[in-house]
């Protein structure tokens, strides 16, 4: 569990809030840490994870999106993986500006040494860790906490590619594919609130965070914060997010219900009380005479 959720956090602290969407800044302990937790859940070097994500964004369930997801589940799953890259996705991925990551010299020192790096820290350390710390069976270590640990995170990750651009609400923008999953959410330690993420990819948090329970990233991240290893974190205002909700939203998000309560009570502060003909019953004087003939009077004695 320790191991998968340093992995874990290696991925969406990382290469993904951090070094993919800069939504904070982080101190070099900490670069350094999850620059080795992304190396120990082995998705590729972080520049590489990068560069493929920001195509991801830019150019989102086209041919020029890796994980395009309207080529299938499967395919926006695992199967993008398993076949040669579009072309699309190399000259697209040609023009995303890396300069950044570049100049970052433990992500460039990850990318020089990661074929010593990722075997080490993904397949070697956590078994030898099991074996030798926990009295683990070599079988048990290297078959349970290096190969099952590896295939679980990367099926979890994998969610937020497919699961989470078709099933799911789109609080935000319902002209997008990417969806609001709460399964996808808990499993992807917080990446599962993908319609938000879509709409806002600057956010540190990637949600609308209600509690850490479905945002183990976010907990993590406001930690390093509190002792000062993680700065400039940045998120939307509260009004931004409801202008967009009410702009471009689904309906399914409160502010849409909050806003059809403000509009019913505003409509009925505006009516014009003192004009309507009201009338206390059927022999008041002042009944329309319309309405009275066109009533229904059953059972007349008369």
């Amino acid at each position: 569990l320790t191991l998968g959720s340093c992995g874990a956090l290696g991925i969406t602290a990382g290469a993904h809030r951090l070094w993919s969407h800069r939504a904070y800044k982080a101190k070099w302990p900490l670069r350094v840490f999850l620059m080795l937790a992304q190396t120990l859940a082995f998705q590729n070097s972080v520049y590489e994870w990068v560069r493929d994500h920001r195509v991801h964004h830019k150019f989102t369930d086209t041919d020029a999106d890796p994980h395009n997801a309207t080529r299938g589940f499967f395919f926006s799953h695992i199967g993008w993986l398993m076949v040669k890259k579009h072309p699309d996705v190399k000259a697209r991925g040609r023009t995303v500006d890396m300069s950044d990551l570049e100049q970052d010299a433990i992500v460039m020192f990850q990318k020089r040494y990661y074929a010593l790096l990722m075997p080490l820290f993904c397949f070697v350390l956590p078994t030898f860790l099991a074996y030798y710390f926990l009295d683990e069976t070599f079988s048990n270590a290297w078959y349970v906490v290096a190969i099952f640990r590896y295939v679980l995170s990367l099926n979890a990750t994998w969610l937020v590619n497919s699961a989470a651009h078709i099933w799911g609400t789109k609080p935000y923008d319902r002209n997008i594919s990417p969806t609001n999953n709460t399964f996808v959410a808990i499993a992807a330690y917080g990446e599962g609130w993908h319609n938000y993420h879509h709409v806002f990819p600057w956010d540190y948090k990637t949600s609308e965070l209600g509690t850490y329970s479905t945002n183990f990233t976010t907990a993590a991240i406001d930690f390093f914060a509190r002792i000062g290893w993680a700065y400039d974190l940045k998120s939307v205002s509260d009004d931004l997010i409801r202008k967009r909700v009410l702009r471009t939203g689904d309906g399914s998000h409160q502010y849409n219900e909050e806003e059809l309560h403000a509009r019913m009570v505003d409509y009925i502060n505006q009516l014009d009380h003192e004009s309507e003909q009201a009338v206390w019953g059927w022999d008041d004087k002042d009944m329309n005479e319309q309405d009275r003939q066109d009533a229904t009077v059953r059972n007349k004695a008369d």
